[in-house]
């Protein structure tokens, strides 16, 4: 069994298609096709359901590909090791994060560049929390920013900071609050509401917070970015409600007002997670080192010039 073999397979797994696999490893299809049954040959199983097309794998494929991405992560893994040891750290360090916090991500990205100028890093942004961890155990990422709460163990945690949330409007909108520091639930639900979509865990969030008010809103557009909630606030149209945690990315632009959100409050942990598994890793070793020595908070606190909305 070759690790030649392992790459085609999984490439045909995440492809879906011969050609694409064969696209990706720089392969021809028959040189992709060929080394795979070969790996069947030698496995004495069945692994790709074979028509006039790709149709799939079969579920002992299934089953394969589990181990040949485990078994790939760790090939990967020893590299970094050895390449580590020898050189420093290099290579590619793969972090992917939901919407909500691809802003804070920035907050280790730097610092992590800096102590590792061998390494380049990928940042996967506007991911549902589900496909970071779905990502996560199939190796396809080092390392992903979420929220906490819904973690389970088998999973490393750092917590990096609480999110907290403000209304985001335009002085039209704003001046409907008579100029006050904060803004009440009921208020925000009665204005044009642009909103993360359902399936994002950052909207999710929010609605736990409206029914808990007794409130159910209903808005008009629902995004999986954070940006293009700005961009529709930018309109004069529409409001909406984001982690204060984006306001040192974009700032409070000219025509708009950031308006804390007042109880009930709710401040749900966003940290770093890896696979729980050893040695593991070295890129994500050496990332979670780096997150358990930042201050995310005072960082973003420090970058959008004034404190977290419910900090004392």
């Amino acid at each position: 069994m070759l690790f030649r073999q392992l790459d085609y397979l999984v490439a045909l797994a995440r492809e879906q298609h011969f050609a694409r696999a064969a696209q990706a490893c720089h392969v021809s299809q028959p040189a992709l096709s060929e080394a795979i049954r070969k790996l069947e040959d030698e496995l004495d199983v069945s692994l790709v359901r074979r028509g006039r097309s790709y149709e799939g794998l079969t579920p002992e494929g299934e089953r394969i590909v589990v181990w040949a991405q485990r078994i790939l992560a760790d090939r990967d893994s020893l590299r970094s090791e050895v390449d580590a040891l020898r050189t420093g750290l290099n290579g590619r360090l793969r972090i992917g994060a939901v919407p909500t916090a691809s802003g804070a991500v920035a907050q280790l990205t730097g610092p992590f560049c800096t102590q590792h100028p061998l390494v380049t890093v990928e940042v996967i942004a506007d991911l549902r929390s589900e496909d970071i961890l779905r990502q996560l155990q199939n190796f396809e990422i080092d390392a992903g920013v979420t929220y906490l709460d819904r973690v389970p163990a088998d999973f490393h945690q750092v917590p990096m900071y609480e999110e907290r949330y403000v209304l985001l409007t335009d002085d039209a909108y704003a001046d409907s609050l008579d100029r006050r520091t904060e803004a009440t639930w009921a208020e925000a639900s009665r204005l044009p509401l642009c909103l993360l979509s359902e399936a994002m865990q950052g909207r999710q969030v929010l609605q736990e917070v409206f029914a808990e008010a007794g409130l159910r809103p209903t808005p008009r557009v629902e995004t999986d970015s954070v940006a293009a909630l700005f961009a529709h606030v930018r309109t004069g149209r529409w409001a909406t409600i984001v982690p204060y945690a984006w306001l040192n990315v974009f700032g409070v632009p000219n025509g708009m007002r950031a308006v804390p959100m007042a109880g009930p409050s709710r401040a749900v942990p966003v940290g770093l997670v890896t696979l729980a598994r050893e040695p593991g890793s070295v890129m994500a070793r050496a990332l979670m080192e780096l997150a358990r020595s930042t201050e995310v908070t005072t960082a973003l606190k420090h970058l959008s010039g004034s404190r977290p909305p419910g900090s004392q």
